[in-house]
Protein backbone atom coordinates (compact mmCIF):
# COMPACT_ATOMS: atom_id res chain seq x y z
CA UNK A 1 0.00 0.00 0.00
CA UNK A 2 1.21 3.46 -0.83
CA UNK A 3 2.10 5.98 2.39
CA UNK A 4 0.74 9.08 1.96
CA UNK A 5 3.56 10.54 4.03
CA UNK A 6 7.21 10.14 5.81
CA UNK A 7 9.05 11.55 8.63
CA UNK A 8 11.72 13.95 8.24
CA UNK A 9 14.58 12.39 10.77
CA UNK A 10 16.33 15.31 10.46
CA UNK A 11 13.75 17.65 11.25
CA UNK A 12 12.47 16.75 14.82
CA UNK A 13 12.00 18.72 18.16
CA UNK A 14 11.94 17.64 21.44
CA UNK A 15 9.13 19.29 23.48
CA UNK A 16 8.24 17.75 27.50
CA UNK A 17 10.40 14.55 26.88
CA UNK A 18 8.67 13.83 23.49
CA UNK A 19 10.52 14.02 20.15
CA UNK A 20 8.31 14.81 17.40
CA UNK A 21 9.02 14.45 13.64
CA UNK A 22 8.25 16.70 10.77
CA UNK A 23 5.99 14.85 8.23
CA UNK A 24 6.29 15.54 4.16
CA UNK A 25 3.68 14.14 1.72
CA UNK A 26 5.04 11.18 -0.91
CA UNK A 27 1.89 11.90 -2.92
CA UNK A 28 -0.72 14.29 -3.33
CA UNK A 29 -4.44 13.87 -1.11
CA UNK A 30 -7.14 16.46 -0.44
CA UNK A 31 -5.44 20.03 -0.36
CA UNK A 32 -2.24 18.43 0.04
CA UNK A 33 0.34 18.35 -2.38
CA UNK A 34 3.15 15.99 -3.04
CA UNK A 35 6.42 17.07 -1.22
CA UNK A 36 4.29 19.05 1.12
CA UNK A 37 5.87 19.81 4.35
CA UNK A 38 2.84 19.40 7.07
CA UNK A 39 3.22 19.84 11.18
CA UNK A 40 4.74 17.64 13.57
CA UNK A 41 3.50 13.73 14.85
CA UNK A 42 5.03 11.35 17.56
CA UNK A 43 5.16 8.73 15.30
CA UNK A 44 3.00 7.04 12.37
CA UNK A 45 0.34 5.82 14.92
CA UNK A 46 -0.81 9.23 15.25
CA UNK A 47 -2.08 10.10 11.68
CA UNK A 48 -3.84 7.74 9.22
CA UNK A 49 -1.11 6.42 6.61
CA UNK A 50 -2.48 5.07 4.22
CA UNK A 51 -6.43 5.87 3.85
CA UNK A 52 -8.18 9.33 3.99
CA UNK A 53 -7.31 12.64 3.38
CA UNK A 54 -6.30 13.61 6.93
CA UNK A 55 -3.06 15.90 7.65
CA UNK A 56 -1.57 18.08 10.16
CA UNK A 57 -0.37 21.37 9.11
CA UNK A 58 1.85 23.88 10.21
CA UNK A 59 3.61 23.75 14.07
CA UNK A 60 0.99 21.66 15.49
CA UNK A 61 1.63 18.47 16.92
CA UNK A 62 0.09 15.21 17.63
CA UNK A 63 1.33 12.44 20.04
CA UNK A 64 0.72 9.55 22.45
CA UNK A 65 -1.75 7.72 21.53
CA UNK A 66 -4.05 10.35 19.48
CA UNK A 67 -5.46 9.63 16.08
CA UNK A 68 -6.32 11.78 13.35
CA UNK A 69 -8.18 10.33 10.62
CA UNK A 70 -10.89 10.54 7.69
CA UNK A 71 -10.32 14.54 6.46
CA UNK A 72 -9.45 15.77 9.58
CA UNK A 73 -7.33 18.51 9.58
CA UNK A 74 -4.73 20.06 12.80
CA UNK A 75 -3.27 23.16 12.37
CA UNK A 76 -1.84 26.40 13.44
CA UNK A 77 -0.07 25.62 17.19
CA UNK A 78 -2.89 23.20 18.08
CA UNK A 79 -2.21 19.95 19.96
CA UNK A 80 -3.85 16.89 19.90
CA UNK A 81 -2.52 14.10 22.54
CA UNK A 82 -3.46 11.43 25.03
CA UNK A 83 -6.11 8.83 23.10
CA UNK A 84 -7.99 11.31 21.82
CA UNK A 85 -9.20 11.26 18.10
CA UNK A 86 -10.01 13.67 15.55
CA UNK A 87 -11.74 12.33 12.85
CA UNK A 88 -14.52 12.88 9.97
CA UNK A 89 -14.21 16.40 8.56
CA UNK A 90 -13.04 17.81 11.91
CA UNK A 91 -10.96 20.43 12.16
CA UNK A 92 -8.16 21.72 15.61
CA UNK A 93 -6.83 24.59 15.12
CA UNK A 94 -5.15 27.76 16.48
CA UNK A 95 -4.24 27.19 20.04
CA UNK A 96 -6.71 24.56 20.58
CA UNK A 97 -5.70 21.43 22.36
CA UNK A 98 -7.72 18.30 22.41
CA UNK A 99 -6.29 15.14 25.03
CA UNK A 100 -7.31 12.77 27.06
CA UNK A 101 -9.78 10.83 25.32
CA UNK A 102 -11.78 13.16 23.96
CA UNK A 103 -13.39 12.82 20.32
CA UNK A 104 -13.39 15.69 17.76
CA UNK A 105 -15.71 14.29 14.70
CA UNK A 106 -18.27 15.08 11.79
CA UNK A 107 -17.81 18.68 10.46
CA UNK A 108 -16.95 19.84 14.19
CA UNK A 109 -14.19 22.63 15.01
CA UNK A 110 -11.84 23.45 18.47
CA UNK A 111 -10.23 26.26 17.67
CA UNK A 112 -8.53 29.43 19.45
CA UNK A 113 -7.42 28.40 23.06
CA UNK A 114 -9.98 25.96 23.70
CA UNK A 115 -9.33 22.57 25.76
CA UNK A 116 -11.78 19.74 25.07
CA UNK A 117 -10.56 16.81 27.18
CA UNK A 118 -11.03 13.97 29.29
CA UNK A 119 -14.36 11.38 27.71
CA UNK A 120 -15.42 15.02 26.28
CA UNK A 121 -16.85 14.88 22.77
CA UNK A 122 -17.40 17.25 19.90
CA UNK A 123 -19.45 16.47 17.09
CA UNK A 124 -22.26 16.95 14.18
CA UNK A 125 -21.29 20.69 13.08
CA UNK A 126 -20.36 21.89 16.65
CA UNK A 127 -17.61 24.71 17.38
CA UNK A 128 -15.70 25.19 20.27
CA UNK A 129 -13.90 27.89 20.58
CA UNK A 130 -11.62 30.72 21.99
CA UNK A 131 -11.12 30.14 25.84
CA UNK A 132 -13.60 27.51 26.32
CA UNK A 133 -13.48 23.61 28.00
CA UNK A 134 -15.33 20.79 27.51
CA UNK A 135 -14.29 18.45 30.23
CA UNK A 136 -15.55 14.95 31.16
CA UNK A 137 -17.95 13.43 29.71
CA UNK A 138 -19.96 16.43 28.23
CA UNK A 139 -20.72 16.54 24.60
CA UNK A 140 -21.40 19.35 22.36
CA UNK A 141 -23.17 18.25 18.65
CA UNK A 142 -25.46 19.61 16.07
CA UNK A 143 -24.76 23.51 15.33
CA UNK A 144 -24.39 23.89 19.06
CA UNK A 145 -21.69 26.51 19.82
CA UNK A 146 -19.45 26.83 22.96
CA UNK A 147 -16.76 30.06 22.78
CA UNK A 148 -15.27 32.96 25.10
CA UNK A 149 -14.55 31.29 28.49
CA UNK A 150 -17.45 29.25 28.94
CA UNK A 151 -17.38 25.66 30.56
CA UNK A 152 -19.23 22.64 29.59
CA UNK A 153 -18.23 19.45 31.79
CA UNK A 154 -19.55 16.33 33.70
CA UNK A 155 -22.57 14.67 31.62
CA UNK A 156 -23.66 17.86 30.26
CA UNK A 157 -25.21 18.10 26.96
CA UNK A 158 -25.19 20.97 24.33
CA UNK A 159 -27.16 20.78 21.35
CA UNK A 160 -29.02 21.84 18.19
CA UNK A 161 -28.72 25.93 17.66
CA UNK A 162 -27.62 26.15 21.27
CA UNK A 163 -25.03 28.87 22.19
CA UNK A 164 -23.11 28.54 25.59
CA UNK A 165 -20.56 31.95 25.90
CA UNK A 166 -18.84 34.40 28.66
CA UNK A 167 -18.01 32.69 31.01
CA UNK A 168 -21.13 30.44 31.59
CA UNK A 169 -21.14 26.82 33.10
CA UNK A 170 -22.71 24.18 32.14
CA UNK A 171 -22.55 20.71 34.35
CA UNK A 172 -23.58 17.74 35.87
CA UNK A 173 -26.09 16.24 33.53
CA UNK A 174 -27.92 19.57 32.76
CA UNK A 175 -29.13 19.84 28.79
CA UNK A 176 -28.94 23.00 27.07
CA UNK A 177 -30.52 22.58 23.21
CA UNK A 178 -33.13 24.13 20.64
CA UNK A 179 -32.44 27.50 20.24
CA UNK A 180 -31.38 28.22 23.73
CA UNK A 181 -28.82 30.99 24.99
CA UNK A 182 -26.82 30.65 28.22
CA UNK A 183 -23.99 33.46 28.31
CA UNK A 184 -22.72 36.12 31.36
CA UNK A 185 -22.11 34.13 34.32
CA UNK A 186 -25.08 31.98 34.27
CA UNK A 187 -24.59 28.47 35.44
CA UNK A 188 -27.06 25.67 34.40
CA UNK A 189 -26.31 22.30 36.66
CA UNK A 190 -27.91 19.42 37.90
CA UNK A 191 -30.65 17.87 35.65
CA UNK A 192 -31.83 21.07 34.78
CA UNK A 193 -32.90 21.71 31.06
CA UNK A 194 -32.87 24.94 28.86
CA UNK A 195 -34.41 24.56 25.26
CA UNK A 196 -36.05 26.76 22.95
CA UNK A 197 -35.16 30.17 22.30
CA UNK A 198 -34.62 30.24 25.91
CA UNK A 199 -32.26 32.39 27.69
CA UNK A 200 -29.96 32.38 30.77
CA UNK A 201 -27.75 35.08 31.74
CA UNK A 202 -26.05 37.61 34.26
CA UNK A 203 -25.10 35.90 37.22
CA UNK A 204 -28.17 33.52 37.48
CA UNK A 205 -28.39 29.91 38.03
CA UNK A 206 -30.76 27.12 37.04
CA UNK A 207 -30.43 24.08 39.04
CA UNK A 208 -31.79 21.05 40.28
CA UNK A 209 -34.81 19.19 37.94
CA UNK A 210 -35.61 22.87 36.77
CA UNK A 211 -36.64 23.63 33.14
CA UNK A 212 -36.94 26.78 31.17
CA UNK A 213 -38.06 26.85 27.67
CA UNK A 214 -39.65 28.36 24.97
CA UNK A 215 -39.42 32.26 24.90
CA UNK A 216 -38.72 32.65 28.64
CA UNK A 217 -35.54 34.63 30.30
CA UNK A 218 -34.10 34.17 33.31
CA UNK A 219 -31.53 36.76 34.19
CA UNK A 220 -29.37 38.75 36.46
CA UNK A 221 -29.04 37.01 39.79
CA UNK A 222 -32.25 34.95 39.66
CA UNK A 223 -32.53 31.30 40.78
CA UNK A 224 -35.15 28.44 39.29
CA UNK A 225 -34.06 25.28 41.31
CA UNK A 226 -36.37 22.26 41.99
CA UNK A 227 -38.67 21.18 39.56
CA UNK A 228 -39.86 24.62 38.55
CA UNK A 229 -40.56 25.54 35.45
CA UNK A 230 -40.66 28.93 34.01
CA UNK A 231 -41.77 29.28 29.92
CA UNK A 232 -43.58 31.11 27.21
CA UNK A 233 -42.43 34.48 27.46
CA UNK A 234 -41.99 34.36 30.86
CA UNK A 235 -38.98 36.18 32.81
CA UNK A 236 -37.67 35.66 36.12
CA UNK A 237 -35.01 38.35 37.03
CA UNK A 238 -33.22 40.22 39.95
CA UNK A 239 -32.67 37.87 43.04
CA UNK A 240 -35.84 36.27 42.35
CA UNK A 241 -36.33 32.78 43.48
CA UNK A 242 -38.24 30.22 42.00
CA UNK A 243 -38.00 26.69 43.70
CA UNK A 244 -40.50 23.57 44.21
CA UNK A 245 -43.04 22.91 41.75
CA UNK A 246 -43.96 26.57 41.16
CA UNK A 247 -44.83 27.25 37.19
CA UNK A 248 -43.72 30.78 35.83
CA UNK A 249 -45.61 30.99 32.47
CA UNK A 250 -47.16 33.35 30.18
CA UNK A 251 -45.96 36.65 29.83
CA UNK A 252 -45.68 36.77 33.65
CA UNK A 253 -42.91 38.22 35.69
CA UNK A 254 -40.99 37.61 38.68
CA UNK A 255 -38.35 40.05 39.86
CA UNK A 256 -36.87 42.12 42.26
CA UNK A 257 -36.51 39.71 45.81
CA UNK A 258 -39.69 38.16 44.61
CA UNK A 259 -39.89 34.61 46.38
CA UNK A 260 -42.00 31.75 44.76
CA UNK A 261 -42.21 27.63 45.80
CA UNK A 262 -44.37 25.02 46.39
CA UNK A 263 -46.75 24.46 43.42
CA UNK A 264 -47.33 28.01 43.14
CA UNK A 265 -48.22 29.41 39.67
CA UNK A 266 -47.93 32.69 38.19
CA UNK A 267 -49.25 33.23 34.91
CA UNK A 268 -50.69 35.97 31.63
CA UNK A 269 -49.52 39.36 32.43
CA UNK A 270 -49.36 38.77 36.06
CA UNK A 271 -46.04 40.73 37.92
CA UNK A 272 -44.17 38.97 41.58
CA UNK A 273 -41.95 41.51 42.58
CA UNK A 274 -40.33 43.23 45.71
CA UNK A 275 -40.87 41.18 48.92
CA UNK A 276 -43.29 39.25 47.51
CA UNK A 277 -43.86 35.56 48.54
CA UNK A 278 -46.04 33.64 46.61
CA UNK A 279 -45.93 29.71 47.82
CA UNK A 280 -48.13 27.02 48.57
CA UNK A 281 -50.97 26.38 45.65
CA UNK A 282 -51.25 29.54 44.97
CA UNK A 283 -52.18 31.35 41.88
CA UNK A 284 -51.54 35.00 40.69
CA UNK A 285 -52.64 35.24 37.00
CA UNK A 286 -54.38 37.79 34.82
CA UNK A 287 -58.42 37.19 35.65
CA UNK A 288 -58.05 37.41 38.05
CA UNK A 289 -54.27 37.33 40.05
CA UNK A 290 -55.30 35.59 43.20
CA UNK A 291 -52.59 35.54 46.22
CA UNK A 292 -53.22 33.15 48.98
CA UNK A 293 -51.43 31.64 51.49
CA UNK A 294 -51.20 34.82 53.86
CA UNK A 295 -53.00 35.80 56.48
CA UNK A 296 -55.77 36.65 53.90
CA UNK A 297 -56.51 35.40 50.76
CA UNK A 298 -56.24 38.44 48.03
CA UNK A 299 -57.43 38.82 44.74
CA UNK A 300 -57.35 41.35 42.07
CA UNK A 301 -59.55 42.04 39.30
CA UNK A 302 -60.13 44.63 37.23
CA UNK A 303 -62.71 46.45 38.91
CA UNK A 304 -61.87 45.45 42.56
CA UNK A 305 -59.47 44.04 45.07
CA UNK A 306 -60.60 41.88 47.65
CA UNK A 307 -58.40 41.30 50.74
CA UNK A 308 -60.54 38.07 53.11
CA UNK A 309 -64.20 39.27 53.06
CA UNK A 310 -63.71 43.28 52.33
CA UNK A 311 -64.25 44.02 48.48
CA UNK A 312 -63.33 47.53 47.13
CA UNK A 313 -62.07 49.40 44.78
CA UNK A 314 -58.72 50.47 43.64
CA UNK A 315 -59.60 53.88 44.34
CA UNK A 316 -61.09 52.68 47.75
CA UNK A 317 -58.35 50.73 49.21
CA UNK A 318 -56.17 53.81 48.15
CA UNK A 319 -58.53 56.78 50.06
CA UNK A 320 -59.10 54.47 53.04
CA UNK A 321 -58.08 56.22 56.38
CA UNK A 322 -56.31 54.07 59.45
CA UNK A 323 -59.55 54.39 61.40
CA UNK A 324 -61.52 52.65 58.50
CA UNK A 325 -59.02 49.87 57.93
CA UNK A 326 -58.96 49.08 61.54
CA UNK A 327 -62.58 48.90 61.95
CA UNK A 328 -62.41 45.77 59.34
CA UNK A 329 -60.59 43.52 61.41
CA UNK A 330 -58.76 43.82 64.86
CA UNK A 331 -55.37 42.40 62.74
CA UNK A 332 -56.21 44.71 59.77
CA UNK A 333 -54.60 47.87 60.22
CA UNK A 334 -50.62 46.45 61.62
CA UNK A 335 -51.26 44.17 58.10
CA UNK A 336 -52.27 46.76 56.23
CA UNK A 337 -49.04 48.80 56.54
CA UNK A 338 -47.35 46.06 55.78
CA UNK A 339 -48.80 44.84 52.82
CA UNK A 340 -50.22 48.00 51.17
CA UNK A 341 -47.45 48.81 48.94
CA UNK A 342 -47.65 45.47 47.73
CA UNK A 343 -51.39 45.05 47.03
CA UNK A 344 -51.62 48.35 45.22
CA UNK A 345 -48.61 48.05 43.22
CA UNK A 346 -49.87 44.19 42.46
CA UNK A 347 -53.09 45.99 41.43
CA UNK A 348 -51.71 48.71 39.48
CA UNK A 349 -49.42 46.54 37.25
CA UNK A 350 -52.51 44.30 36.74
CA UNK A 351 -54.89 47.36 35.67
CA UNK A 352 -52.13 48.53 33.02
Amino acid sequence: MTKKYELLLDKSIISFGVTFFRIRALVAFGNVSAGEVGGYIESEKNLSQVSGNAWVYGNARVSGNAWVSGKAGVSGDAQVSGDAQVYGDAQVYGDAQVYGNARVSGDAWVSGKAWVSGDAQVSGKAGVYGDAQVSGDAQVYGDAQVYGNARVSGDARVSGDAQVYGDAQVYGNARVYGDAWVYGKAWVSGDAQVSGDAQVYGDAQVYGNARVYGDAQVSVKAWVSGDAWVSGKAWVSGNAWVSGNARVYGNARVYGNARMSGDAQVSGNARVYGNAQVSGDAWVIKSPICISGGRWHITVTKENIAIGCQVHTYEEWTDFTDKEISAMHTDALSWWKEWRGFVLSVALMYRK
